[in-house]
């Protein structure tokens, strides 16, 4: 059952954005770095014409299946800083495969940036022929490691690797779903761009520290852009990101803290599912804290057909795709350990503006494929020739980083209700629902041109939380669906969104 073994399987193929060579700014020999490099070589890049990426390998390199890419191992003893009792350690991913674009990797340290040599004893290639010595390929991304859940092992924390794509861990987790520098018309028809990491450079780290700096140089047909990720592994795992934006052109559909994840079937979504497994996903539901104060809650759907949904807001507070699922009952998956994966918050940083919360629910048979994407989309177009700067955090762990007093839906179950109607069981857990008056809660359900009956709320004594249940009578078309528990006349809950499908 071991799913995506590498990073965004299902847009690989498309990811052949990087500019070729080493950055002519950046020679061999160490040179001055600080923080406003990157920012002018993606400026300076923004001002000249997109260039194809250097993906040329030698000959017994390319064209590898994934068999033989995986038999390419980075030798751990080869580490960077290993031996050096520092608390970060990096090593880096060969290119071939879907990894065939070259990125240029580089250490900073005392003020100074040094390009780090790709060498062929880096590596062992099982049956592969190993290239000859002095050929420079570069790598195609690192993976940090740190030791956060023993103090005598560095355990593997978070991985650039493919396109603009990274993803992270927390304490006691495995790796699911993953984050994008950025998204350029997703879910368009005229199909996506996809933008790539074309140099990294890692900050030496100090012996006491408890984070590590990672800039990134981003490239595609429609923009440059500079990140600074501040990143500090633990129990939640946080990366602080500075993101300065160059487009070449107006950007009408650019998608910021975008992340892509994978749900399958679950059991709001087991129609024509032949599985043992209750459930199978990286993530069940977005969750939504808006600038009005509202959070909502929608669970996430393999549909029939593509389905895209948008939240419109003024400077939201956050987004993201949880995992709140957190029981091996509901996945009896011994292999994956979907119960083990992250959660994603997205948090702006200031006042972001007019936009939208979009999220993209694609079609799939498999659950090799990420179907699932997330992010914020301005209102206004970011204009060419321009800059345009965003602050954010991610926050990879089990749950949002602060706790909020609305109770929260924790499962919903969909089936028929005979030949006429389907049947909605949601439940909620929190403690706020322990000191409600039960004569005072009540189930708040609507929904846009279709009929809901029988609503009826109960305690569910299994989980100490609440169970709100109600029925919507056969539609032909899409329906849009709210609910909630109130109290008089105060929200007890969060408010469930959900569109419904034929």
């Amino acid at each position: 059952m071991n799913r995506r073994h590498f990073l965004a399987a299902s847009a690989l193929p498309l990811v052949s954005m990087a500019a070729p060579g080493l950055l002519t700014s950046v020679r061999a020999q160490p040179v001055p770095f600080d923080r406003s490099l990157v920012r002018q070589m993606a400026r300076d890049l923004a001002g000249k014409a997109f260039k194809a990426p250097d993906n040329k390998l030698p000959d017994n390199l390319k064209d590898l299946d994934y068999d033989r890419y995986r038999a390419i191992r980075f030798l751990p003893e080869r580490a960077l800083w290993r031996g050096e009792k520092l608390p970060f350690e990096a090593q880096f991913f060969h290119r071939g495969f879907f990894y065939a674009n070259r990125v240029d990797i580089f250490e900073v340290k005392d003020g100074q940036a040094a390009k780090i040599a790709y060498q062929p004893d880096l590596f062992s290639f099982g049956k592969l022929t190993p290239p000859g010595a002095g050929v420079d390929l570069g790598f195609a991304g690192f993976r940090l490691h740190a030791p956060i859940n023993k103090s005598e092992y560095y355990d593997e924390v978070c991985v650039f690797l493919g396109a603009s794509y990274f993803r992270a861990v927390a304490k006691g987790q495995l790796y699911g779903l993953s984050a994008r520098g950025l998204a350029i018309n997703t879910g368009e028809a005229k199909g996506e761009e996809f933008p790539s990491f074309k140099a990294f450079w890692i900050e030496k780290p100090a012996a006491n520290a408890k984070s590590i700096v990672v800039h990134a140089l981003l490239d595609s047909e429609s923009t440059a852009a500079a990140y600074r990720f501040t990143i500090r592994p633990g129990d939640s795992t946080v990366f602080d990101v500075e993101m300065a934006i160059y487009p070449r052109v107006d950007l009408e559909r650019a998608g910021l803290m975008p992340m892509t994840s994978m749900f399958f079937f679950g059991p709001n979504d087991r129609k024509d599912v032949d599985d043992f497994r209750p459930s199978v996903h990286d993530s069940d539901g977005l969750f939504v804290a808006n600038g009005r104060g509202e959070e909502l809650w929608r669970p996430l759907h393999n549909p029939t057909d593509l389905q895209i949904s948008a939240f419109a807001d003024l400077n939201p507070n956050g987004f993201g795709l949880m995992q709140r699922q957190r029981d091996f009952v509901a996945y009896q998956d011994l292999e994956s350990g979907f119960e083990r994966r992250p959660s994603l918050w997205a948090e702006p940083i200031g006042d972001w503006g007019e936009g939208s919360v979009k999220l993209i629910e694609i079609p799939t048979r498999e659950e090799v494929h990420d179907n699932i994407a997330s992010f914020w989309q301005p209102k206004a177009a970011l204009q060419a020739k321009g800059e345009h700067t965003y602050t954010y955090r991610l926050n990879w762990g089990p749950d949002v980083p602060k706790s909020t007093p609305l109770a929260r839906f924790s499962r919903t179950g969909i089936g028929a209700r005979g030949d006429n109607a389907t049947l909605f069981v949601l439940d909620l857990i929190g403690d706020r629902l322990k000191s409600v008056d039960p004569k005072t809660l009540r189930g708040v359900v609507t929904a846009e041109k279709a009929k809901i009956q029988n609503i009826v709320t109960q305690p569910n004594p299994a989980t100490g939380g609440w169970r709100l249940s109600f029925e919507l009578l056969k539609e032909k078309n899409p329906v849009e669906i709210r609910a909630s528990l109130m109290q008089e006349n105060e929200p007890v809950s969060e408010v469930w969104v959900y569109r419904w499908t034929p």
